[in-house]
């Protein structure tokens, strides 16, 4: 048996493709994490308020879970199935629909979604279930992450009427 020893090109060559094999790895790991928890809502912009409650809690037999009036902007919480919940709002100019998903940490999720080439749609802001990001895909389809750090907290507040 012949011992031919590797020459320096040969050794060079191992390291750097067993370098791109770590680096492909890292890249394969960095896809996988997937920072969406589930869908919490749906946001439905509406532009007849009074109708379009009326249409989700008696025409669709949805429950009313909470509605406010702050700001100058109405926004309404309803259970037709269990979540996401659907909610409806008259600032946002219909029609509209966005999905908001929840994520376990805001900072963190955007951080793994920006390594992809995500751009959130300006900067975080508070909601009463907690801080959100706001982005749009290619098409012009509107989302948001959410980070639930008090959840469903208007739910506790509100008592619907009976």
């Amino acid at each position: 048996i012949w011992y031919v020893p590797e020459s320096e090109f040969q050794l060079q060559d191992r390291a750097l493709t067993v370098d791109s094999k770590a680096r492909a790895a890292r890249t394969v790991a960095q896809r996988q994490v997937n920072p969406f928890k589930r869908l919490v809502y749906v946001y439905i912009a509406t532009s007849s308020y009074d109708e379009d409650h009326d249409f989700y809690g008696k025409k669709l037999g949805a429950q009313l879970l909470w509605e406010f009036r702050k700001f100058g902007a109405r926004v309404a919480a309803f259970d037709l199935c269990g979540e996401p919940y659907l909610l409806i709002a008259d600032h946002v100019k219909a029609p509209s629909k966005r999905l908001i998903y929840e994520v376990e940490n805001l900072k963190a999720a955007a951080d793994v979604l920006k390594s992809r080439g995500w751009e959130p749609e300006g900067g975080s802001f508070e909601v009463p279930d907690g801080p959100c990001l706001n982005f749009k895909d290619r098409s012009g389809n509107e989302y948001a992450i959410l980070e639930m750090s008090t959840p469903h907290i208007l739910e506790k507040e509100f008592k619907s009427p009976a």
